[in-house]
């Protein structure tokens, strides 16, 4: 993405011209690396969050917690998987102006993404339910003082 996008800047300004689908190409490609990139990030629990109240709890509060996030964002990837799924299909008849791509297939990223996440929410929550403690450094569900 990266060489497409430099290599059509030289050629812009020293050629005078330049290889016209790269600025659409780079964008789909940036819209999957970012949806796609979401998914590796939560899978290394990289993600922001706000946890001051939850690890001031008792285990079982955290545990209890924990559950129900999962479940809530288990509730909002179902519906953005729902709302990619409709965009995709929508958008497969259109083409894209330059390379004639589908549009579909930038909004398929989405679904991929959606699909991903819900994966690992759900290992995540069943996890949870086994009363497993949750990936990543210890000292994330150390008890308050310990």
């Amino acid at each position: 993405m990266v060489v497409m996008v430099f290599g059509n800047v030289v050629l812009r300004y020293a050629f005078d011209g330049g290889i016209t689908v790269s600025e659409e190409l780079s964008r789909f490609l940036f819209v999957w690396l970012t949806f796609l990139g979401s998914v590796a990030v939560m899978r290394q629990n990289g993600h922001l969050g706000f946890d001051l109240v939850v690890r001031a709890l008792p285990r079982a509060g955290r545990q209890a917690c924990r559950i129900l996030s999962d479940l809530l964002m288990l509730a909002c990837c179902a519906l953005f998987l729902w709302g990619a799924w409709e965009q995709t299909v929508l958008n497969l008849s259109n083409a894209a102006p330059v390379s004639g791509l589908p549009l579909g297939w930038a909004y398929a990223s989405a679904v991929l993404c959606a699909l991903g996440l819900m994966l690992l929410v759900g290992a995540d929550l069943l996890a949870a339910l086994r009363g497993e403690d949750p990936p990543g450094p210890p000292h994330d569900l150390a008890e308050p003082g310990a």
